[in-house]
């Protein structure tokens, strides 16, 4: 008997280890058995070809000159000087205000909606699209595989050093919020590439505490100079586990229902779904606000994320997937979202799009993939 406890003691953590391998690969594993769909849509595509075919990586897969790179290239679009007209956005100072400008502007029409996932496919695009045009990055868009970092302050992307998207806020007393109990921060982030960067824009609808100051404007969009702040923590991202993301493409058969699952949860996601477990596991101030979220530089992560998960369901069954829509147009309820729609991220993109131009990864304006 004793040495049948003895055996058990050795085996179980090989055990717990096994278990967290297979869970983290099974996320991948539909990954790869749909990217023969995606390369037979490839070989169709009269925009995309092999030799231009892009690979989007996980953050923790890009080696720590890669990382840095794309840091780089982050920073420059941080410091270079807005593309909006003079005085008519006066919180818009940079280059990368102009992307959260135009989420501000779109929000209530661009979530809870049939455009969610093609806008945002679109706008994070647009994004790689600054970064590689505008400031001499040669890489793709990074996303941040949630399941995989269960403890996001000791990931890569969050754990301060000079490669990561930075640290935690300084943990400062605080309280719990409407989506969820105090966290581990709270405060300014003080390490990483964006210790010393200044959020301008915003707020419009926080969720933080403490509340960050008002802009001097109702609608956000005048100067409201202020650190970056975060409240990592492991209270939200335990939603947004590899078995958690695999429930959500397996059990999911109509466009409606991923969609909806993946913004409002329910059986899957806790009570925020997967996109809002992601954002409030940044929180604070800007990420807490659905308004703003992507004044944190970890928002395009997080998105890359998001499209990920879209493109492994539409693989599952591609050709069932692709042309299809539901949904209204308007957060607030109402309207009818249509293949037809216009996507206009004018501030940040010059062509104007309908949702039928962005729903395949290999067709219209896109050239990638996810690996």
């Amino acid at each position: 008997m004793l040495f049948l406890r003895q055996s058990l003691c050795l085996v179980l953590p090989f055990l717990t280890i096994f278990a967290d391998v297979v869970q983290g690969d099974a996320l991948g594993d539909l990954q790869t058995k749909g990217r023969a769909a995606i390369d037979a849509q490839l070989a169709k595509s009269t925009t995309c070809t092999k030799a231009t075919l892009k690979v989007r990586k996980e953050w923790g897969d890009l080696t720590v000159d890669q990382r840095k790179s794309y840091i780089k290239a982050v920073l420059c679009l941080l410091n270079a000087p807005s593309k909006m007209p003079a005085g008519k956005f006066p919180g818009a100072k940079s280059r990368y205000d102009d992307f959260v400008l135009t989420h501000i502007q779109q929000t209530l029409q661009i979530h809870g909606t049939g455009n969610f996932l093609s806008w945002h496919r679109y706008f994070t695009w647009a994004y790689e699209q600054a970064l590689i045009n505008e400031c001499g990055y040669n890489g793709t868009q990074p996303y941040w595989d949630y399941g995989r970092w269960q403890d996001p302050e000791k990931s890569p992307i969050f754990d301060g050093s000079d490669s990561s998207m930075g640290g935690n806020g300084e943990k400062v007393a605080h309280k719990a919020t409407s989506v969820g109990p105090a966290q581990n921060g709270g405060g300014c982030v003080k390490t990483g590439p964006f210790k010393n960067m200044t959020v301008h824009l915003g707020p419009v609808s926080p969720i933080a505490d403490p509340a960050p100051p008002k802009n001097p404007a109702s609608n956000g969009l005048s100067d409201n100079p202020r650190c970056l702040r975060r409240d990592l923590g492991p209270n939200l991202i335990k939603y947004c586990t590899t078995a958690n993301l695999v429930t959500l493409i397996t059990g999911q058969k109509t466009i409606g229902n991923f969609q909806n699952t993946l913004q409002n949860g329910g059986a899957v996601g806790g009570s925020q779904g997967i996109h809002g477990s992601a954002h409030f596991t940044i929180g604070s101030d800007p990420g807490g606000d659905f308004y703003t979220s992507p004044g944190d530089p970890a928002f395009w992560l997080l998105h890359g994320g998001i499209d990920r998960l879209w493109t492994i369901w539409q693989s599952q069954d591609l050709s069932n997937r692709t042309q299809v829509i539901s949904g209204g147009t308007s957060m607030m309820g109402g309207g009818t979202a249509k293949l037809t729609d216009n996507v206009d991220i004018s501030n940040v993109a010059a062509k104007v799009y309908q949702i039928k131009d962005l729903v395949s990864v290999t067709d219209g304006p896109f050239c990638y993939v996810y690996e």
